[in-house]
């Protein structure tokens, strides 16, 4: 994406990874690995071969306008690109040029490259995300905050549990998308799958191309059975789902009435109406980013349904999709990434709303301490009044609960006091296990 926008929605290494330049690479890395693959089955001379991959290297020896130009009349940019390409090296090398290929062998093979590419930059930003989950999940493991259902108060939890379970979400999210990247098969099966242009080495030329291009080989073309690109479309899909959560956590944790949390970076974050702002854009963009994500999704799993041995426009819809799809993807991340990384939270803040919520416990507890000798009915009420007195009085009910002398303090402030369970032996959990994912991909 260029121009006004893509500030905003082509942020990170993705964008650049999938560019119309990385495109070309992709496509040229393809034919250089196939005449290489052609080569090593003995279907076209090394010689030629060599000469192919030369003209591959340097693109400026080709006619990559005119590929661009030619691209919509032939319907996609291999015809033109294979021209081009036989332009350059030549009448006799010529012959090692697209061997036994149709178009859609090197089109859907270049859009894996392209994506196992994007995705390793997108990685990078889940990780950075990750590891800064982990520090706050660490560096706040047992500060109280108040737990929120249905956007409503509930019971306290910490704020190292809520950080561990993005850094949860988002090492469950790398490690689908790397399942999916190991994954990614080569395609190759010429015009509708016999490999009938290969002169019976068809099936080794596959292998070898895969090998070439470090992808997975196929017992057969996967050309109308678009698997990959659905796996692929889902694990993007729930990446993005993940960090769109998180964000929106931030998001509300720093509304100005709640304030438990602020999203610092320097010059971000004014508004053009109102001096006094602090908006937390980051968290704001990556939502906006990640929200785009399903309607590409919806339109990838859309165009599964293909005819025959080659699709006729379903095929076609899938190449900008997956495109936009890694971008879209690739920038939620790495705003998320720039979120987290001036995220700073507020644990007394957060502790004080939740010994204002307490004030509910803390009475039901003094009623239920004063059951025994005054009777349910009058337990109640005695409870009521004691609220009412701290309201008016303007101090903390527990002050209030501090000067009598017909319960025990001690036993009705304890009874009272935030229960966070084991949130603590979970964030240790969930840290023990990002260590481990981290130890996993050193070494």
């Amino acid at each position: 994406m260029t121009g006004l926008f893509a500030g905003t929605f082509a942020r990170g290494g993705a964008a650049s990874a999938v560019s119309d330049d990385a495109w070309f690479r992709a496509l040229l890395a393809v034919e250089a690995a196939l005449a290489r693959a052609a080569a090593s089955a003995g279907l076209v001379p090394g010689t030629a071969a060599d000469a192919v991959t030369a003209a591959c290297a340097d693109p400026s020896r080709l006619d990559l306008a005119r590929v661009v130009a030619r691209a919509a009349d032939a319907g996609n940019p291999v015809p033109p690109l294979v021209r081009a390409l036989q332009d350059a090296v030549g009448e006799r090398d010529a012959v090692a040029v697209h061997v036994g290929a149709t178009s859609q062998d090197v089109l859907d093979t270049a859009l894996l490259l392209l994506a196992r590419s994007a995705v390793a930059a997108l990685d990078a930003d889940l990780a950075a995300a990750a590891e800064l989950c982990a520090g706050l999940a660490r560096a706040h493991r047992d500060d109280v905050v108040m737990g929120r259902t249905l956007m409503q108060q509930a019971l306290p939890t910490t704020f190292g549990l809520k950080a561990a379970t993005w850094l949860a979400g988002l090492d469950g999210a790398r490690l689908r998308l790397a399942e999916v990247v190991v994954g990614l098969p080569v395609q190759y099966g010429g015009a509708v799958g016999t490999l009938a242009a290969s002169s019976g080495a068809g099936v080794v030329v596959r292998e070898a191309l895969a090998a070439e291009l470090g992808l997975v080989t196929t017992a057969v073309p996967w050309f109308t059975v678009r698997l990959p690109v659905a796996d692929l479309a889902g694990a993007l899909g729930a990446a993005a789902g993940v960090v769109s959560t998180v964000a929106l956590d931030v998001v509300l944790l720093a509304q100005s009435e709640v304030a438990e949390a602020a999203e610092v970076g320097e010059g971000r974050g004014g508004s053009s109406a109102m001096p006094h702002k602090q908006n937390p854009v980051a968290a704001v963009s990556a939502r906006a980013c990640a929200r785009r994500a399903p309607g590409l999704v919806a339109t990838l799993l859309g165009a599964m349904e293909q005819e025959h041995e080659r699709a006729a426009g379903a095929w076609h819809s899938e190449w900008p999709t997956v495109t936009d799809l890694l971008v879209t993807v690739g920038s939620a991340a790495a705003w998320l990434a720039e979120s987290l990384r001036g995220l700073r939270p507020d644990p007394a803040r957060m502790a004080a709303t939740v010994a204002a919520a307490a004030e509910g416990s803390l009475a039901a507890a003094l009623a239920e301490a004063l059951t025994p000798s005054l009777g349910r009915g009058a337990a109640h009420d005695a409870a009521a009044d004691a609220a009412r007195t701290a309201r008016e009085t303007g101090r903390t009910l527990a002050e209030v609960v501090a000067g009598r002398s017909d319960v025990d303090v001690a036993a009705v402030l304890a009874a009272a006091a935030p229960d966070v369970g084991e949130a603590g032996t979970q964030v240790d959990a969930a840290l023990a296990e990002h260590d481990r994912l981290i130890e996993g991909e050193r070494g």
